[in-house]
């Protein structure tokens, strides 16, 4: 984005290295007897020692003051996020019912909301302290985290705003993140939220086990759907202590409860990192977007951005997916979404514009669930205009970016998602009622 004033390396799943001051890495060995310049050497780990290289994620961070001095943690109340989605959860309701949500209220004023106060769970499934499973937040907020900052214990955020700049400042350095651009925040990493704009809205997809990587292509070859040059990791910058006195809050999620500690130092003190386990962000104005060029509406999966795999190939813990701006070129083919009940689970939610496989109902900061095997597919009215469309080629989506959180985990839905929002719409099953029955015997003839 043209008014993003920060500096970037780019790639995807790279070895990057990043000095804040000329010389603060460690020549030759990461944990010299005497860092320079007196640091402090701290390994954040993202997989296990012994895990395969190609899986091995871990970056080394050299600090003013090590992350470790801190009070004890004592637990903060938070009753709107839930990471158990049991179907005994006292928190949680199980339904298979089409759901589709208005748009998420922003805070109202005067009440100062940040991010992490914003956070509200609307479904998820499994539970992280067995790292195996996901959750669907949403976050509004309409003010800072001064002097606040956060970690996951859990798992990784994918964020996807929608209403918003979001200004972070993370250990590995600063990114500032609008909205059709999504970043990714790993677990553990410590990073505060500043609003460009007074007010924020958005999305966010939590994995608990493994971790985001690109889908693997296939057929379609080397090249195609997002190219790893476009993401783009913060560079290192610190904020010294006679810069930015204390104390700070530090908050983290840890097996779906909130829990605050605080120190005297600001933990943005990284002044050098060198590793391939650092937050990250995407335009997805970047998607070299896959399709067909002859007849039939093609899978989902040639929209994927990111994935998280599961152990089952070709099955995802959360894939990523968006309907970007593209040109539709089948011929003698129903063009939106067809009919379909799906192994998958679908939450779907719009950045902007307009969605083409619905023509009214679906809101930017809104959203959809539809459940495995229930089914759904576009409304009367879309229906019926695409039926009787003229098949040349158009151009589809201008203006428009709807995502979807694609899961294979059964979600529950939260009683705050399903109830307390109020943004449940109770109707939203009506879209499919004026659907006609157009069937047409032969006749004797035939």
């Amino acid at each position: 984005m043209s008014t993003d004033p920060y500096t970037y390396l780019e790639g995807f799943g790279n070895h990057f290295t990043s000095e804040a001051v000329h010389g603060a890495l460690p020549k030759n060995q990461n944990t010299p007897q005497k860092c320079p310049y007196g640091l402090y050497a701290e390994q954040l780990s993202g997989s296990a020692f012994t895990a395969p290289r190609t899986h091995n994620l871990r970056s080394w961070l050299y600090r003013i003051r090590p992350s470790v001095v801190h009070a004890p943690y004592e637990p903060v109340k938070s009753d709107l996020l839930v990471s158990h989605f049991s179907i005994n959860s006292e928190d949680c309701v199980v339904t298979p019912t089409q759901l589709r949500w208005s748009p998420f209220d922003l805070p109202a004023k005067p009440d100062k909301v940040d991010f992490i106060q914003g956070l509200k769970t609307v479904a998820g499934a499994g539970e992280p302290s067995c790292r195996s499973g996901l959750a669907v937040h949403v976050y509004t907020a309409n003010s800072n985290m001064d002097q606040r900052a956060f970690y996951n214990s859990d798992g990784d955020f994918l964020i996807v705003p929608q209403h918003g700049v979001l200004d972070i400042t993370t250990e590995f350095g600063k990114m500032m993140v609008h909205p059709n651009e999504i970043c990714v925040i790993q677990r553990g990493v410590r990073y505060s939220v500043n609003l460009m704009g007074g007010e924020a809205r958005g999305y966010i997809l939590e994995v608990f086990g493994e971790h985001f990587e690109l889908p693997d292509l296939g057929p379609i070859g080397a090249n195609g759907l997002a190219n790893p040059r476009d993401f783009l990791t913060p560079k290192a910058a610190y904020i010294n202590d006679d810069e930015n006195k204390g104390p700070w809050d530090i908050i983290t999620k840890f097996n779906g409860k909130l829990f605050k500690t605080s120190q005297k130092h600001c933990p943005f003190d990284v002044v050098a990192w060198h590793g391939n386990y650092a937050p990250y962000k995407y335009d997805l104005a970047k998607f070299c977007v896959i399709n067909t060029v002859s007849y039939d509406h093609i899978d989902p999966s040639i929209f994927t951005v990111l994935t998280c795999k599961s152990y089952s190939p070709g099955v995802a813990i959360a894939d990523f997916v968006i309907f970007p701006p593209r040109w539709a070129v089948a011929e003698g083919t129903f063009r939106p979404p067809y009919f379909h009940r799906n192994c998958m689970s679908e939450f779907m939610g719009l950045i902007l514009g307009d969605y083409d496989g619905k023509s009214g109902g679906f809101l930017p900061g809104g959203g959809s669930l539809h459940s495995p095997m229930t089914p759904h597919g576009p409304d009367a009215n879309v229906f019926k205009a695409a039926s009787e469309a003229e098949l040349k080629p158009v151009r589809v989506a201008d203006g428009t970016q709807a995502f979807m959180f694609e899961s294979s985990l059964l979600l529950s839905t939260t009683k705050w998602g399903l109830k307390t929002c109020g943004k449940v719409q109770e109707d939203y099953y009506k879209a499919w009622g004026d659907l006609e029955n157009n069937f047409q015997m032969p006749s004797v003839d035939q």
